[in-house]
């Protein structure tokens, strides 16, 4: 299906894991696609060539999510090159594990630019080019919602941010039929928590499905929020974590 056409898309932080299925999904579902990376040029190459391959508009803009200004030309170069934007993930995300006695400040300072400040001012760049229809999608943790176990306390709270801001720009934006969710992946087989990592049998155990969740599974969520038959659907927080916050 393609629900999608026409529509253009930016994807901050998409250049691997959860950020790369999203914009394959969304060029599968017809969407023209832009997305941020910051280092892994070749695997951002890749992603542009399967968008390409899929017959649509592929583009990969290095840019650093910690960068205010970086952010703005990230936008600005979406819609010179794309023509316009109708859809917004906020995907690039940062974590830190320890305990919070322990954090270096810099390390919470980074956390809380890159998962905090970033999609507040992606979403600021974005807004004037949205019209009816449009989408901002942000991509939190389900541990913005339960925090199991110790060791990620400013990593959770990073994320529950994410929470308020997806309700009160709901309220924000919904006058301009432009539609604002998040969605709470849980744990997802990823290059940052591989399903064959040290600790990923525990992970496991906190769920009902008992799995770890695919990239793949996260996107299809998000096309679907981006498509028309979310138009109803706004300020809602949708997880995709096997039950973890059953």
């Amino acid at each position: 299906m393609m629900e999608l056409l026409g529509k253009r898309a930016l994807v901050n932080g998409g250049s691997r894991g959860i950020g790369a299925a999203i914009a394959i999904a969304l060029a599968e579902n017809g969407a023209d696609v832009a997305f941020t990376y910051q280092r892994s040029a070749d695997r951002a190459a890749s992603v542009v060539q399967t968008i390409e391959e899929k017959g649509r508009r592929g583009l990969a803009i290095q840019a650093d999510s910690a960068d205010p200004d970086a952010i703005r030309h990230a936008v600005s170069q979406t819609v010179d090159t794309l023509g316009g934007l109708d859809i917004l993930i906020n995907s690039a995300g940062i974590g830190t594990a320890g305990m919070t006695a322990d954090l270096a400040l810099a390390d919470l300072q980074a956390m809380l630019d890159v998962n905090v400040r970033a999609p507040v001012l992606f979403a600021q760049a974005a807004i004037p080019y949205l019209s009816s229809g449009g989408r901002i999608i942000s991509i939190g943790s389900s541990l913005a919602e339960r925090v199991p176990f110790p060791g990620v306390t400013a990593y959770a709270m990073s994320k529950s941010a994410l929470l308020s801001f997806t309700r009160g720009l709901s309220r924000e934006l919904g006058p301009q039929g432009i539609t604002v969710n998040l969605v709470l992946p849980g744990s997802t087989d990823t290059d940052m928590n591989p399903a064959n990592g040290e600790n990923a049998d525990y992970q496991r155990s906190l769920t009902s499905l008992g799995r770890f969740g695919e990239p793949r599974e996260v996107a299809g969520a998000v096309a679907f929020l981006a498509g028309p038959a979310a138009s109803l659907i706004t300020g809602a927080v949708l997880s995709v974590d096997a039950g973890f916050n059953a």
